[in-house]
């Protein structure tokens, strides 16, 4: 699938992640996904690409569909919180 390999991409659900709330900057998402410049400006590309994120004057933020995919996802966020309170991963 598609969308599985996107995902699957380093820091791909971060970027999302990090995005689910107010719109940041290049700088402030690069800071908050612990990469490198050259990563995130490809994974940017991808994800708007994709129609997942897009760039406005306040910065990166989720689409409408990049915030359905976050709603889809929540439950996969919600089971790893859970499972990391059990591993030595967390």
């Amino acid at each position: 699938m598609v969308a599985l390999d996107l995902l699957g991409r380093r820091t791909a659900l971060r970027i999302l992640w990090e995005l689910r709330g107010d719109p940041m900057t290049f700088r402030a998402l690069q800071e908050a996904c612990e990469t490198n410049s050259r990563l995130l400006n490809v994974r940017l590309a991808e994800l708007k690409e994709a129609c997942l994120v897009e760039h406005t004057i306040g910065g990166y933020r989720l689409t409408n569909q990049g915030g359905s995919l976050g709603a889809a996802l929540e439950p996969l966020f919600a089971w790893a919180e859970e499972w990391a309170k059990h591993t030595n991963l967390g």
